[in-house]
């Protein structure tokens, strides 16, 4: 089974989305399953993980409803407020969701490099633990530091890094990227997710060439077990279709045995976000 660990739906808001600058004008307008599904299909892709873009519940809430009415979306990473101290009683209400997986903060926008530090964000990580969800690292590689601390906290809780942690693909330069990204990969309770990767390159002109060196990193760090195809739609349109994302990757992997191409392309997400046999009860209400 082939799934994409990463992609995203909205309908658009202009008051709430403002992180869609005026270069990225494009995006501005409603991407929902029937926008993916058919770009899924045909591209031999079996199923998504639909992950959060907006910090709120009702986001959550709304791709919770759009996965409960579309088979393809096989999982969701929402959002949660993991600073709350409500945080217990917010995980009890969502465990009664069974196609929700894990969550995710928009830790890149926080001001603060050490915000994966903080007293109140690693209780609420610990919190996820005991509920049995994921928790998606969303930063760029100044970040890497406290991530790293982050996750040596937490052995027990899975971890998937998105975008590779943001290299900086469109300079052409490894450093500090490669030697930051090295100590988290080191912890065996990550993933690393090969997603985002043509948007951090020259939207216009990337080759495959520009990308391949970072990947060569990733894939010697992490493993063929341990990173996941994600094609990052609707934003990776701003630089190239999905095919030409899928194939981007598809074209690296060629050289690698078949089971470890499978487990890029399907069986790593599959076994990270446990898709077959997670299963929660009733829970609270509210």
């Amino acid at each position: 089974m082939m799934i994409d660990s990463h992609q995203h739906f909205w309908r658009y808001d202009a008051q709430r989305d403002t992180w869609i600058t005026d270069e990225m004008s494009f995006l501005r307008r409603d991407f929902l399953p029937e926008d993916l599904i058919p770009e899924l299909k045909a591209n031999s892709v079996d199923g998504c993980i639909a992950v959060q873009a907006d910090q709120s519940e009702r986001e959550t809430k709304f791709l919770l409803e759009l996965a409960r009415d579309h088979g393809e979306i096989k999982g969701v990473v929402g959002w949660i407020d993991l600073c709350s101290p409500q945080i217990w009683e917010r995980l009890r209400y969502f465990s009664q969701f069974p196609k929700l997986r894990g969550f995710r903060h928009i830790a890149q926008a926080e001001p603060d490099e050490r915000f994966l530090m903080r007293a109140d964000f690693l209780r609420g990580i610990g919190a996820l633990s005991e509920f049995n969800f994921t928790y998606d690292i969303l930063i760029y590689p100044k970040q890497l530091p406290a991530a790293t601390e982050m996750v040596s906290r937490f052995p027990g809780l899975r971890f998937a890094l998105d975008h590779m942690a943001k290299p900086p693909i469109r300079s052409a330069v490894l450093e500090p990227w490669a030697a930051l990204i090295s100590p988290l990969a080191r912890a065996p309770n990550v993933y690393c997710k090969l997603s985002g990767l043509v948007t951090e390159a020259d939207w216009r002109s990337w080759k495959a060439e520009d990308v391949r060196p970072y990947l060569d990193i990733v894939m010697e760090l992490f493993g063929p077990d341990r990173v996941m195809f994600g094609s990052d739609w609707p934003v990776c349109l701003l630089a190239g279709s999905y095919a030409e994302v899928k194939n981007l990757l598809f074209v690296y992997a060629n050289t690698l045995p078949r089971e470890k191409q499978e487990r890029i392309f399907g069986l790593n997400a599959i076994e990270f976000y446990k898709l077959e046999s997670k299963h929660y009860g009733s829970g609270a209400t509210g």
